[in-house]
This record gives structure tokens, C-alpha cells and sequence, in this order.
């Protein structure tokens, strides 16, 4: 494996570390420019503040939200993840038809993420995470 190689899973591993402690500005800085794609709904947020406007509003109803990782590869210029993405429904959870007040269950759902760098680079310039909307819902009995 290059160094290269090494020091982009390095990256994306202590990205997802820093993500579970809530250590927002250790996140960003681990992009060249921060910027999320979520597949499924095709939502996007680009730039520090929407990135950030994102965390706020995604730890609202899990503040406890965290993932462990399952697999890790380098291709290209991409890293692939599969993990576990966990957390407890501890605060308001907005839904297209309204908000589901706290349930205080957990959930456990396994997604995967890819994380893409610019040729020659180990800081991110897009995560793409990969994930059933409804999985999240069904594990807190909301669906």
C-alpha cells in the first residue's frame, strides 16, 4: 500500500472517530472542502456552514449517534467504508409528515460511505453515505 493510500484511510478513520465525539471542528478539518451527498435522498450540503448546519440538525434527535467501522478499503481515489451507525432517539425527530416526539430506543443499522480525495491529496472532498432512509425508522418502531 502507498502512503498515500495510508495516509487517506488515516483520514477517513479519524474523520468517523471524530464524528462519534461530537469534535466538529477536527471533522472539517479533515476536508479540503467540507461537503456531503446523501444518497437516497439527494440531499446535499456543501460548504462549512451547511456541514455544519447538518451536524446540528442530524445529533438534535441522536445525540449519542456514533458508527463502528466493518470494512475499510482504498481505491482509487476513494475510500469505501461499511459500518454501524448507532444511536438513541433522545430528541424531536423531523419526518415529512410532522415530528415524532422521542422514543428513547436505540438503533443499530449498517450503511456504508464512500469518501472521495482529489488526485495526490489525503484531505476529503466529498462524503457520500449509503443508506436505507427507512431502516432508522423501523429499528425505533416508527414504521
Amino acid at each position: 500500500m502507498t502512503d498515500l493510500a495510508e495516509r487517506r484511510l488515516k483520514t477517513v478513520r479519524d474523520h468517523m472517530a471524530l464524528e462519534c465525539v461530537n469534535d466538529w471542528d477536527g471533522v472539517i478539518a479533515t476536508f479540503e472542502h467540507p461537503r456531503y451527498e446523501m444518497y437516497g435522498p439527494g440531499t446535499i450540503f456543501d460548504g462549512e456552514e451547511e456541514v455544519r448546519g447538518y451536524f446540528a440538525a442530524s445529533r438534535t434527535p441522536f445525540p449519542d449517534q456514533s458508527n463502528e467501522i466493518i470494512a475499510i478499503a482504498h481505491a482509487g481515489d476513494t475510500v469505501l467504508v461499511e459500518f454501524w451507525l448507532m444511536g438513541t432517539h433522545l430528541g424531536p425527530l423531523k419526518l415529512p409528515g410532522g415530528v415524532a416526539a422521542p422514543t428513547g430506543k436505540n438503533f443499530r443499522v449498517r450503511m456504508a460511505a464512500t469518501f472521495e480525495f482529489r488526485p495526490c491529496s489525503d484531505k476529503i472532498i466529498c462524503e457520500r453515505p449509503y443508506f436505507d432512509q427507512t431502516a432508522v425508522l423501523r429499528a425505533l418502531g416508527l414504521m
